[in-house]
């Protein structure tokens, strides 16, 4: 029987291994093996409420082995080390914990997904790596809130300002910047700590281009600076970050924007050990793959989402988005439970549209029509009820109806019942 080993358990990671689990592990055709080195699954595109205390990802996290169990697909816990070709094997480190004898694993393939997400591109800024804080993972986010309540603690005992900087007016940035703004409301409000938000609370954006969300429309982009302004953040575009110390941040012209704490948000690149595994991969340490996600080297190694380099022949570059990832893992899933030696489809990736969160109740962003091609622009309450119903859209992919409508409910009523952030 055929072992299809799916390395990471992203958005698309997981998606294609629940796929394939329902149709070829159901059916004993292959062997499908989810290999992650964390425990269970969290949408990337929400770790901004994370930072901000808005989401406890103890409720919100898919344990791996629970949806493996339901969806006849298995899970290894473990970080992969390194990648034999030759032999067709993948390399984990050692278990941990009582009861491991210290020896590193591993795990053979006949065909191989590698799914292994992105991590922050600090672009050699000095001092970036060493005094930044991430989003790349839910320690990271966590780590972030943590250190946002200390500050606002200790400055409230000392009667001091807490300054935040963030660098990257892309999705990330904005959304972290509006929903920070809104907890540290409701942390005040709770008496978490003794600052007065609007005045003793400042939360800065600093932006390399000339609007932030680049991807979206200009009057869109002016659209969110000003709800974002309106909130109280400073919003300082056409700024580069020339060097990030301890305590700030210093731009190109030797402007000194002091800072309690730096988020970096400006840009990402497949992580350290896709450059390792004697594939070809581009200036961003991303795998080359072609038009059927296949990788350059291999005709066993397939590679999707932000870990992979694919350009569209119409489009262009396809880029680090869970809707790329999400489109990828289907057409994988399909592509994959072909028989041997039937011709390979080409993906083709169409382009939705894209929102970004202002809050609460607010979004902003453009829709693309499927057939038509038109786009719409929208914002406000509407766009943020699409935002969230996003969420909801990757949970069907991996839960079915039933199951989402059950939890939708049970999320209703936990909002009405718990604080709306993180108290500790």
């Amino acid at each position: 029987m055929e072992t299809i080993v799916i390395v990471g358990g992203g958005a698309g990671g997981l998606e294609l291994a629940t796929r394939l689990g329902d149709t070829l592990g159901s059916a004993k055709r292959a062997r499908v093996v989810l290999v992650d080195r964390s425990h269970g699954h969290f949408w990337k595109p929400l770790l901004h409420t994370v930072a901000s205390g808005k989401c406890d990802p103890q409720v919100v996290e898919l344990a791996f082995p629970a949806q493996a169990l339901e969806h006849d697909f298995e899970f290894v816990q473990g970080e992969v080390l390194c990648l034999d070709r030759a032999h067709q094997t993948i390399t984990l480190a050692p278990r941990h914990g009582k009861g491991s004898d210290g020896a590193c694993r591993t795990i053979a393939y006949d065909k191989l997904v590698l799914a292994l997400g992105s991590v922050t591109n600090f672009y050699n800024v000095p001092g970036a790596a060493g005094h930044a804080l991430t989003l790349d993972s839910v320690a990271d986010a966590e780590a972030f809130r943590r250190r946002f309540n200390e500050a606002c603690i200790k400055a409230g005992e000392q009667g001091t300002q807490v300054d935040v900087a963030i660098i990257g007016g892309g999705a990330t940035g904005v959304e972290l910047a509006a929903e920070l703004s809104t907890s540290a409301r409701a942390l005040a409000a709770y008496k978490v700590h003794a600052l007065d938000p609007d005045r003793d609370i400042r939360i800065s954006v600093i932006e390399r281009g000339q609007y932030l969300l680049p991807q979206l429309h200009p009057q869109q982009s002016q659209r969110a600076a000003r709800h974002l302004r309106s909130l109280g953040i400073e919003v300082l575009t056409g700024t580069t970050v020339a060097e990030v110390t301890q305590d700030a941040v210093i731009d190109a012209t030797g402007a000194v924007h002091r800072a309690d704490l730096t988020l970096w948000a400006a840009g990402v690149e497949a992580p350290q050990l896709c450059a390792t595994f004697g594939l070809q991969v581009n200036h961003l340490k991303q795998i080359v793959v072609d038009a059927s996600l296949c990788s350059a080297n291999d005709s066993q190694i397939y590679a999707f989402g932000d870990c992979a380099s694919y350009t569209c022949p119409v489009k262009g570059a396809a880029p680090p988005r869970a809707q790329v990832a999400h489109q990828q893992a289907m057409f994988l899933a399909e592509l994959l439970t072909r028989r041997n030696g039937t011709p390979r489809p080409h993906f083709r990736y169409h382009d939705y549209g894209s929102l970004v969160s202002l809050g609460p109740q607010s979004a902003v962003g453009v829709l693309t029509g499927a057939v038509t091609g038109k786009s719409v622009r929208v914002g406000g309450a509407v766009a943020g009820l699409l935002y969230r119903l996003m969420y909801q859209k990757h949970m069907l992919s991996l839960h079915g109806t039933l199951r989402v409508a059950t939890q939708a409910l049970a999320d209703w009523l936990r909002a009405r019942i718990l604080p709306p952030v993180k108290l500790h």
